[in-house]
This record gives structure tokens, C-alpha cells and sequence, in this order.
């Protein structure tokens, strides 16, 4: 499964009957994800709990990786647009734990997106989104390649959270956005004086 979801995905239909197929598909395959892991997902499979034919399958997506790139590059648009606070905020670490929240609040579908068997998949696009976000950092550091600075913090950034959602103990989010800040926000960007928070939310 090389290259990027981008590279899988299908223009949008308009016709109403294929509209609902394709919402029923993308339904399908987030209720499969949440169950078990992508490469034990079969096309047949997704078709009859879609309610559509095997064949009809193929009008809207050629893979099922395509199936899971219109899933998936839409949920990662919509975490990497709570990054943008990052970004920005005098305090990124109140940035970071939203973020955490956020994953938290759904946990099943991003447990199968980060720690599921479409992972590598996920994480090439992850890092391909993140990179237009580059030239939004108001005071990039110095020394660090902004390209670069984008490719370890957003795949630094996945493999916390893969590790917290699949592997790791059972951490509420104000005891792992601590962790993923020290490690990679705020080398990436600066502390901009957050301890005092850190120290908050842990106690509290």
C-alpha cells in the first residue's frame, strides 16, 4: 500500500442516490475500523454491511484504500485544523491538550486510523497535510528547517498518539498532552512559558 491517500481518492458524486452509497461506505468502513484492523477488511464485506452490491462498490472506488482515503484525509483535515492554535497561541500547551481532548472524544475511530492496519497510510497523509500548514508558524525557530520541523513534529505528534491510543496505558488526555508537548511541541516551537499550566492540569 504505497503512496499517499490523496493519490487514492475519487471526485465527490452528485447524483442523490450515489451521494447516500458513498455516505454509507464511508459509514461502513469507520463501523469496521472501530472493530478490527484495515487488512482484514475485505471489499465483499464492506459492500454488504453498505447495503450495496459487490459490483456497485467499484462505481465509487476502485480499492478499498480509496474508500479509505475519503475517510480518512477528511478526519485528519479536521485534527490538523485544531493544530492551528498551535501555531499561534501565546500558550500552545492549552492548544495541545485540546487537541488531546479532541482524540480522546473519538477515541475508536482514531484508534483505528493510528494503531490499525492502515497506519503507515494514515501517517504518509498526516504528514502530507500538515506540510501546508509550514508557512502559518509566526516565529519559525532558526535553526530548524521549516520542512523538517513539520515532518518530526507531525510524525512525532502520530506516534505519541498511536502509542497512547493502541499500546499505551489507559491516560487520560491531561497526562499524555503534557507528555506530547515536552517532547515535540514545544522543542518544534518554543515553550512560550507553559510550565505553569503543565503543572495545573497535571495537579488538577
Amino acid at each position: 500500500m504505497d503512496g499517499h491517500l490523496a493519490g487514492f481518492r475519487k471526485d465527490a458524486p452528485t447524483d442523490a442516490r450515489q451521494v447516500r452509497s458513498r455516505k454509507a461506505l464511508n459509514a461502513t468502513m469507520l463501523a469496521l475500523l472501530e472493530e478490527r484492523p484495515f487488512d482484514q477488511i475485505t471489499i465483499r464485506e464492506i459492500a454488504a454491511h453498505a447495503g450495496i452490491g459487490y459490483a456497485t462498490f467499484f462505481r465509487h472506488y476502485p480499492t478499498k484504500e480509496a474508500l479509505l482515503g475519503d475517510v480518512a484525509s477528511e478526519e485528519i483535515a479536521e485534527l490538523l485544523a485544531m493544530t492551528l492554535p498551535v501555531l499561534h497561541d501565546t500558550n500552545s500547551f492549552e492548544s495541545t491538550l485540546a487537541l488531546c481532548r479532541y482524540v480522546d472524544g473519538h477515541r475508536g475511530l482514531w484508534s483505528a486510523l493510528l494503531a490499525g492496519g492502515a497506519a503507515a497510510i494514515v501517517r504518509d497523509e498526516f504528514i502530507r497535510q500538515a506540510r501546508g500548514l509550514v508557512e502559518q508558524v509566526d516565529e519559525p525557530v532558526q535553526w530548524l528547517p521549516a520542512d523538517l520541523g513539520v515532518v518530526h513534529g507531525t510524525g512525532a505528534t502520530f506516534d505519541i498518539l498511536a502509542w497512547w491510543l493502541g499500546h499505551g496505558p489507559q491516560m487520560p488526555p491531561e497526562e499524555i498532552a503534557p507528555i506530547l508537548h515536552r517532547l515535540v511541541i514545544a522543542p518544534v516551537l518554543g515553550d512560550r512559558g507553559v510550565h505553569l499550566t503543565e503543572a495545573r492540569v497535571t495537579a488538577g
